[in-house]
This record gives structure tokens, C-alpha cells and sequence, in this order.
């Protein structure tokens, strides 16, 4: 991980404090919070404009695939790119959750047949509370006590891994200033030391102004700058990063014009974790000028809608699969192991990992796959390899 938000109290202790000599050539700061200027961005609008088009035209074209799919349809890819988004997000920040767990959270909330539903745990339940709400919600003013609801519902428990954290409240900073390290313990290095927490209230204040108000910008750009702004103040003790993507997420609803979210930015960002970490660190040691800031964002976000189409056409193809084989009887491990090949499963389906995947003996697992390559629905894979491997008979579009 190229560095952490989690724990930074504790690490804060062993870390170095910034030098005065590593002051920024561009005045005598070290991060844009303490520039005289803060905090009136800047940016090239001119030298952004045709990024902005590009992403337009590429939202444009998936909304347009969209529409000729039917309602049912754009239903399972918008649970696609929310479960996506509450996967991805979490994993930035080093936490796996379950795909089965995350999928039946989300499709329960918003009554989408999704199949047999899995348990769900509490801590699933309040990821997914908050990305429903920063994107279903996304034209309700956000407050402190939205912010608040937010990050109680991220640690539900009260702790962050073995360390309890101030839940719903700013951070106080009684253990040292709240800074991001990397590193070995011992040899860590701070990439990024937020504002003092005695600064919160009229931080977080004139933050939420310029989010629920009319500020001018273009809607694409605020997306970015209220992403940038709130990792900046990092009020609370932990979830900072989580909360800034909800946020940015909430912000490219309003611009959509839509609550119904049909690509991961979250899931964009993971794929490119250390160009993210890289550019947020070099961000916070600039001027207020943040060009290349806003210019990364709108990239990645163009990705994210491309990425988009890969996705539809996933959930196209397993609509297709159903279709054809919507009469033909299976048993739960059968279903289970076929919706995690339609989902995309990430190497060679061999009875082995039949096995595991539905948690039963390497005999059944055998069984099962004999049957459904007796029946059409599987056939043995042309790659060669120690295992037979198998795949499936998806039909043509």
C-alpha cells in the first residue's frame, strides 16, 4: 500500500516531523492548507475543456447503449457498478469485503432480483448505506450531521481495526497532529499532515457552503475539487478516503442528472491506487493552482465510463445465458458456481476450484460439471494445462 489512513494516530508517534527545510520553493508552506490563499482554487478551465467534452461524449454513449436495453436490464447494471463501487472503495483503503454480501445488500435495498440473497454483516450493510445515500440522495443538501451518519455507519463497532475512533465526531487531535505515513514503522514518511483539528468547524463549514451552493464551477470540475477538499481537511479520525469518494460520487450524480449510477469512479481509482496516492500527495505540496489535480480526475473518470461498457456488456451476456437455459433445472452449488463464470471469474475453472468455490467434496464437484457439460450448458476448455479446465456456452448476442 503506498501509504495508510488507517491508525495514523498511533503511527503518528515514530514518524519524523516535516523538516523547515523541507519548505516548497512556491513560498514558505508546506501543504496548501497553510497557503495565504487557501482555499481559492485555481484551474486552467481552458487547458481542462476538451478532457471535459471527452468525458461527456463517453457518459453520452453508455447512457445511449442504456436506454435500448429495457428497464430490468439497466436495473442489473446499475447493481453491477454499485457493487463495484462499494467493493473498490473499501479495498483502496485495504479492507476486502464479500462480493455476494455487498451484491445482496444493494439489490435488496433497491428491489432488484438478484437471485438467492446472501447473509449480510453489519459493517457490509454500512458501506453500502453510505454510497446508496451520497448517490440516491444526491440532490439532499450534505451537512454535518449527513457526514456524520456517514462515518458511524462505516465502523458501526466504534473501532477501526484494534484502535476505537471518535464515531460521528471530528477528530481532536489529543494524539498528535492527523498525518499520512508510509512505510516501515520506524522509518515512515509522512506524505501528508492535515490542518489542526481547532480549525474543523470553519474548515468543514465554508466546505459545505461552496458543496450545497451554486459556486460557478462546471459540474465535472466541482466533482473533482470536492474530492481534492475534503481529503484535504480529513476531519475525522478514519473512513476520510471513503467519505471523499461518496462525496465525489454524489457530485457526479448532480451532474449526471441521474441517482442511478452506471459506472465505479471507486473501482477506476483502485486499478490506478498508486498514480492516486501519487498525485493527492503531490497535489497537497503545490500552489492552489490544481490543473494537474483536475486533469488526473477527469482521466480516470473517462476510464471509469469506458470500463462502463466492459461491464453492460457482462451483465448483457449473463442476461443472455439465463435466457437460453431458463429451463433447465440446477441445484444451488450448480447456480452458484455458473453466476461466478457470468460475473467474471479470475482464472481456469477446474473441479477443483468447483470444489471450493461451492464448498463441496471433489466428487460432487465433478458430478455437477459431468452434468452440465451432458446437458450444453459447459464444455471443456481448448487451453491446455496440467487440469482440465471448463467454460461455458454462452450464446451469440
Amino acid at each position: 500500500m503506498p501509504y495508510s489512513t488507517r491508525n495514523m494516530r498511533r503511527l503518528a508517534c515514530v514518524c519524523d516531523k516535516p523538516r523547515h527545510n523541507d519548505r516548497m520553493k512556491h513560498g514558505d508552506y508546506t501543504y496548501i492548507w497553510q497557503a495565504g490563499d487557501w482555499p481559492n482554487w485555481r484551474f486552467d478551465l481552458a487547458a481542462l475543456s476538451g478532457q471535459m467534452v471527452a468525458v461527456s461524449r463517453a457518459q453520452g454513449l453508455l447512457l445511449g447503449r442504456l436506454v435500448d436495453v429495457g428497464l430490468a436490464l439497466r436495473d442489473q447494471a446499475s447493481l453491477a457498478a454499485l457493487t463495484d463501487d462499494v467493493i473498490k472503495t473499501s479495498e483502496i483503503e485495504g479492507e476486502r469485503l464479500d462480493v455476494e454480501s455487498v451484491r445482496s445488500s444493494i439489490a435488496r435495498r433497491l428491489g432488484v432480483d438478484a437471485g438467492a440473497l446472501a447473509p449480510v454483516d453489519r459493517h457490509v450493510e454500512g458501506v453500502v448505506e453510505m454510497v446508496l445515500d451520497a448517490t440516491a440522495n444526491c440532490h439532499a443538501p450534505v451537512s454535518r450531521e449527513r457526514l456524520s451518519n456517514w462515518h458511524a455507519a462505516l465502523f458501526p463497532t466504534g473501532y477501526s481495526g484494534l484502535s476505537r475512533i471518535a464515531v460521528g465526531a471530528w477528530r481532536d487531535d489529543a494524539n498528535g497532529p492527523m498525518q499520512v505515513v508510509s512505510g516501515p514503522i520506524g522509518r515512515q514518511r509522512i506524505r501528508f499532515e492535515a490542518p489542526p483539528a481547532e480549525r474543523l468547524e470553519v474548515e468543514t463549514r465554508r466546505f459545505l457552503d461552496w458543496l450545497n451552493g451554486s459556486s460557478g464551477e462546471p459540474p465535472l470540475i466541482k466533482a473533482g475539487l470536492g474530492h481534492l477538499w475534503f481529503v484535504t481537511l480529513h476531519p475525522f479520525d478514519d473512513g476520510n478516503g471513503r467519505i471523499a469518494r461518496a462525496i465525489g460520487d454524489l457530485l457526479l450524480a448532480r451532474a449526471d442528472g441521474s441517482s442511478q449510477r452506471f459506472y465505479s469512479l471507486s473501482a477506476q481509482i483502485q486499478r490506478e491506487r498508486t498514480a492516486y496516492y501519487d498525485i493527492l500527495e503531490q497535489t497537497q505540496k503545490r500552489t492552489m493552482d490544481v490543473t494537474p489535480w483536475l486533469a488526473w480526475f477527469l482521466d480516470v473518470l473517462h476510464r471509469a465510463v469506458d470500463q462502463a461498457h466492459h461491464s453492460l456488456d457482462v451483465v448483457l451476456g449473463k442476461t443472455r445465458f439465463w435466457r437460453q437455459w431458463a429451463g433447465t433445472p440446477l441445484n444451488a452449488r450448480q447456480a452458484k458456481v455458473l453466476n461466478r463464470l457470468l460475473d467474471g471469474f479470475d482464472s481456469k475453472l477446474t473441479s477443483s476450484k468447483w470444489a471450493s468455490v461451492a464448498r463441496c467434496s471433489p466428487d460432487a464437484a465433478l458430478r455437477d460439471i459431468n452434468d452440465l457439460m451432458a446437458r450444453g450448458l459447459l464444455r471443456k476448455s481448448d487451453a491446455g494445462g496440467r487440469s482440465t479446465s471448463y467454460v461455458l456456452n454462452v450464446p451469440e448476442e
